[in-house]
């Protein structure tokens, strides 16, 4: 995914350079917009998912130390999961700037 929105931001970085804007563009834009901030919410569910069960086994933990080992290995998924969440938020919020950008130039 990662690669695909930054490829998209690249082209339309391209097209507002190049000055080739048309309102076909702008609305496949906002369509895109929409792809990806669908994407960004079911992220940051499966993240806040991810945290939730992370919270439990590491409070089951004291409990039995099999449960804290689960735990440390959710945390590592956690920790990746929010680096990936946080590029996946940073992309979409530059493609409202692109938006505000091309609307400026039509």
């Amino acid at each position: 995914m990662k690669k695909y929105l930054y490829d998209y931001i690249k082209e339309i970085d391209e097209a507002i350079k190049n000055k080739k804007i048309n309102q076909k563009i702008i609305d496949e834009h906002l369509t895109k917009i929409q792809f990806f901030q669908h994407e960004r919410l079911i992220h940051l569910l499966v993240t806040l998912f991810y945290c939730t069960f992370m919270a439990i086994f590491m409070g089951l933990g004291t409990i039995f130390i099999g449960f804290f080992i689960i735990g440390l290995i959710l945390l590592i998924f956690v920790l990746f999961y929010i680096v990936h969440y946080f590029r996946l938020e940073n992309g979409v919020q530059y493609l409202y700037k692109q938006y505000d950008k091309l609307k400026q130039k039509v």
